[in-house]
Formats: C-alpha cells, sequence, structure tokens
C-alpha cells in the first residue's frame, strides 16, 4: 500500500535515512514500497534529550531509522522503559508502554514511536509545558 505524503513548503523529512527538505510549494511525495520516513516535527536531535520520555523516544526513532543497528540502542531503551514504568502509576500510560515494548519487540518500530509520542505528551503535559491532552487516570 503507497504512502502519500503531504508536503509544506520547506518542510524537511527523513527517508531512509536522508534528510530531504520539499522546495518552495506545497508538494505530494508517493512511496510505492516500505521505507523509513519521519517527518520534521517527529524527528528529536539528540540535544533534545531531556526528560525519561524523551530518553525512551530518542532511542526507538534511532531503532526506527536505522532498522539494521537497532540492536545497539536496544539496551538503551529498555533501561529508559524499565525506569520510566517504575517512576508511574498511570494505567494508560503503562499499558501504552507495554505495548511500546511488543512493538519494538516485533521489530514494528513505527508503531512503537507513535507510542512514544503519547509518553512524551503526557509527560509534557504532567510538567505543564502542553495543555489538552488527556489520557485518562493522571494518578502518579
Amino acid at each position: 500500500m503507497p504512502l502519500k505524503l503531504s508536503l509544506k513548503p520547506g518542510e524537511k523529512f527523513v527517508l531512509n535515512g536522508a534528510v530531504v527538505q520539499n522546495g518552495d510549494r506545497r508538494g505530494v511525495l508517493i512511496l510505492q514500497n516500505k521505507a523509513s520516513v519521519l517527518r520534521e516535527k517527529d524527528i528529536m536531535q539528540l540535544d533534545e534529550v531531556t526528560s525519561p520520555a524523551k530518553r525512551i523516544y530518542f532511542p526507538v526513532m534511532m531503532m526506527y531509522l536505522d532498522e539494521a543497528a537497532a540492536s545497539k540502542v536496544y539496551d538503551e531503551f529498555a533501561l529508559r522503559l524499565t525506569e520510566f514504568m517504575g517512576a508511574i502509576s498511570n494505567p494508560a500510560i503503562l499499558t501504552e508502554c507495554v505495548a511500546m515494548s511488543k512493538y519494538v519487540m516485533s521489530r514494528e518500530y513505527y508503531k512503537a514511536l507513535m507510542s512514544a509520542r503519547k509518553i512524551v505528551d503526557y509527560e509534557e503535559q504532567r510538567l505543564g509545558n502542553v495543555s489538552g491532552v488527556q489520557t485518562g487516570d493522571d494518578a502518579e
């Protein structure tokens, strides 16, 4: 099934490890086969890894972008996920953590990345950096 990306003028994305930037007009890109694609908004730089949830997101992102090197960052992911799960009690977020771990174990890295994004959003909401995100039981 093809993947259709609608791109804003100047929008950057990563395609199989290469950084690509759209021109000065809106554009559409259709990928006909499996590829690792991340939009600019989903790309995290190492200097942005400043919280427990982001310490989970980053290795998952690296596994997605370079599946061949996934084993090099897996231990960091497992350690950070274990630490995070030991520090929270929100059932919805714990369920998301378990789902993310299952996705990683089955090499469904994009799905794992989307779970990691939910955890980052939850953390930012709890820290007061983002409003309007509801995750159910907010007990921590």
